[in-house]
């Protein structure tokens, strides 16, 4: 039986064992872009305001 080959969450093309689960450099630098600019969120409520944030 052979293992499907891994691709790129990003671009889509295969992963490179250096960068995995990325295919280079560039993918996962803005993957990490992605987390850092609130691209990906969990579903589900927001979460409570600080009580001592002021507006």
């Amino acid at each position: 039986m052979t293992r499907a080959e891994r691709k790129c969450p990003i671009c889509r093309k295969p992963t490179v064992a250096e960068h995995r689960p990325f295919c280079s450099t560039r993918c996962r630098d803005r993957d990490l872009l992605k987390w850092l600019d609130d691209g990906y969120s969990l579903p589900g409520p927001s979460a409570p305001r600080d009580i001592d944030e002021e507006d």
